[in-house]
């Protein structure tokens, strides 16, 4: 794994912007769409039974395969990279991906999305392979409405002391995504902060979105950041804090009283696609250009045809420049039909 920090930063060959000039510096690889939760929102079990059918290893990328895109990607200007699932931690081999990845020049942040119940047994394998971040989902710590929301498979002891292990690695700062909904864990939010509140660790509280097709979303589930924001400022006073860097997702604020930060992230309410730069890979090779998309282009078909590195380099460059993606911001909440269109779910590309 390569410690040279000037190689680290080497520029991009070539900035690509899309249609509304917004630059690709974000790339989220999901490694496989496997899960060990069956959270209600993202892969409800009825769905995602025992019989589901799910991608074979030869439908999905070999890390061969993931590490030529994601140098395609560095070289048009991606410095952020994010492991995502499914559940990225059910494979077993992950640490080796993500050294090479480490590897790329221009690749600055690497980062993992996980739901934490095997993360306990990996964190200090990831860190010294060259993993930067994590962020962890966790909807709720009181145990009865947490196992509910993930489907009844998750033990929160066990994402509790993933957190502590990935905190000793040093894969910090250390988020915490909670998914906020209406009448299913949204009276347990304080109760979460104040755990979190001192560690260190941020909380971002998100409003429930209508990604994929199975999670019956509807608009009065919604509990709209602006409601939390003023529910959280009853409790603690807070202060609005700068991006760190242009297209961050989440609104960020401090504790006034010094115990840390938190965020909002308003997709339904306060849309951010004007800054969005994310591009999202699936496990079998598909690149989407919007977390909502109804489409993406086949990768993979083009990499075992034989496409060589400019060849692939030009079409991911191809698919960012015709980019126009707005779901966010078109999008009109209160219209039922606008949410019967398919979009790709989320578990085949990480939220």
């Amino acid at each position: 794994m390569s410690t040279d920090p000037k190689e680290a930063r080497e520029p991009a060959t070539r900035v690509a912007r899309d249609a509304l000039q917004r630059p690709l510096h974000d790339l989220r690889i999901s490694v496989l769409d496997q899960c060990n939760f069956r959270c209600p929102y993202c892969m409800p079990e009825d769905e995602f039974h025992a019989d589901y059918e799910f991608l074979r290893r030869s439908q999905r990328l070999t890390y061969d395969e993931i590490l030529r895109i994601a140098r395609a990607a560095a070289s048009l200007g991606v410095s952020k990279l994010r492991l995502t699932g499914g559940e990225p931690l059910l494979d077993k081999n992950l640490p080796t991906l993500v050294e090479g990845l480490a590897k790329i020049p221009g690749v600055d942040d690497i980062a993992m999305t996980t739901n934490g119940m095997l993360l306990a047994a990996n964190a200090g394998r990831l860190a010294a392979a060259g993993l930067h971040r994590v962020t962890v989902s966790l909807d709720s710590l009181d145990e009865d409405v947490f196992r509910r929301m993930s489907g009844g498979r998750g033990d929160l002891n066990k994402v509790l002391e993933g957190i502590a292990a990935a905190t000793a690695a040093g894969l910090t700062p250390l988020k915490i995504n909670v998914v906020v909904q209406r009448g299913v864990n949204d009276r347990t939010v304080l109760d979460l902060l104040e755990h979190f509140r001192g560690t260190g660790h941020i909380v971002r509280l998100i409003e429930f979105m209508d990604v994929g097709n199975q999670n019956g979303w509807r608009l009065d589930q919604v509990v709209p950041s602006q409601q939390l924001l003023d529910k959280v400022q009853a409790r603690w006073p807070l202060r609005r804090l700068d991006q760190n860097y242009p297209g961050e997702v989440a609104r960020r604020y401090a504790y006034v009283d010094g115990e840390g930060e938190i965020g909002f992230i308003s997709s339904v309410t306060d849309p951010f696609c004007g800054d969005c730069s994310r591009a999202r890979l699936s496990a079998d090779g598909v690149l989407y250009t919007c977390l909502f998309a109804n489409r993406g282009t086949d990768l993979r078909e083009s990499l075992r045809v034989g496409a060589d590195d400019e060849e692939l380099t030009d079409v991911l460059s191809q698919i960012w420049l015709q980019r126009g993606d707005r779901y966010s911001e078109l999008r009109r909440p209160e219209v039922a039909e606008a949410h019967v269109l398919r979009k790709v779910e989320m578990y085949r590309i990480g939220g």
